[in-house]
């Protein structure tokens, strides 16, 4: 009788034993059920108000009182001189604007004018002299950010620098018509990029000052993706390839500089005292520079009966080809 009264006690502390480890385990999934639920709310929750956001956004953009705007035929009753400027430029587009009176004329950059109208307080209209240049800058952009040019000024080194839209262009007064510019390239470049007025007017340099070749033709002045704005990469030279065709390739037997550091890791781009805008005045120099018996050069090193002397200077001379080869790999022949 005692035996069997111990196991029925033993069962029944075993049993209690399981429920209090199941309780626990219970309790958790309710809790993490009820969590769950919790975070899909609040998901839910900011994803309304986030949709309330952007409509509310929309609604500001795409939709304005009506009767605070005066139309750009107002303003040309006190501003004669800059209508007729706005009448020659390519403003004068936004007129046909089917967006709203927001955005047409002189209302779309400085905002509703019929308070300005009415008391002619320059405190009441927008005036870019009085924004910081980001803010006049986003002004300009609220039609100019949808082009691949203009997408990437707000992260561009010209205006991290506080310089913006307004200090290159001038809607009301420009001195070159085409994209309203202040004055024409270079001297425009030239009033902050003053190191590369000297390297234009070395002996031998891209003809820019010269209005054959222009500082935009390499460089997006807007921004971009690429170290000092340029176009496109200068490690592969699809930049330089624009005009200098006959050294693109692809060849059979390639100079692996022009492939791995672009042609700058012989050419200066703006200017040289050197002839083909090179950085040594002597070739070999420049040769030598990567082909040296250094034991960790990728390059191979020159033959020893290459004793630099006179005739072994002018790499150039034998390796005819030394952007590339099809038919010589140590550019012998083209």
């Amino acid at each position: 009788m005692t035996r069997v009264k111990f196991k029925i006690y033993l069962v029944f502390v075993l049993l209690l034993g399981f429920m209090f480890l199941l309780l626990p385990m219970a309790a958790r999934g309710t809790n993490g059920q009820s969590e769950t639920q919790h975070k899909k709310k609040d998901e839910k929750k900011r994803k309304a108000s986030a949709d309330e956001t952007s409509a509310d956004l929309a609604q500001r953009i795409y939709t304005a009182d009506a009767s605070q705007y005066v139309g750009t035929e107002t303003c040309k009753t006190c501003h004669e001189d800059i209508g007729k400027t706005f009448d020659e430029g390519p403003h004068w587009k936004t007129l046909h604007d089917k967006h709203g009176v927001q955005w047409q004329g002189c209302e779309a950059c400085h905002g509703p004018g019929k308070e300005h109208a009415e008391s002619a307080d320059p405190d009441k209209i927008i005036r870019f002299a009085g924004l910081s240049r980001e803010e006049s800058s986003k002004r300009c952009l609220s039609c100019h950010e949808f082009g691949e040019e203009h997408a990437n000024f707000l992260r561009s080194q010209h205006l991290k620098n506080n310089v913006g839209c307004v200090d290159c262009h001038s809607v009301h007064h420009p001195r070159v018509q085409r994209q309203l510019l202040r004055a024409a390239q270079p001297q425009l470049c030239y009033s902050c990029h003053l190191e590369r007025k000297a390297d234009f007017s070395r002996p031998f340099h891209h003809k820019v000052n010269e209005g054959l070749v222009s500082c935009t033709d390499c460089h997006n002045p807007h921004g971009g993706f690429l170290t000092r704005q340029l176009r496109a990469t200068n490690a592969q030279d699809t930049l330089c390839f624009n005009c200098h065709t006959d050294k693109a390739g692809p060849f059979a037997f390639e100079h692996a500089p022009v492939k791995t550091e672009g042609c700058v890791s012989c050419h200066e781009p703006h200017g040289s005292p050197n002839p083909r805008l090179l950085k040594r005045a002597n070739v070999n120099l420049l040769c030598l520079e990567c082909h040296t018996f250094t034991v960790d050069s990728a390059a191979p090193a020159i033959p020893s009966f290459h004793n630099q002397a006179q005739k072994y200077q002018a790499c150039t001379m034998c390796h005819v080809a030394i952007h590339g080869s099809n038919s010589d790999h140590f550019f012998f022949k083209p």
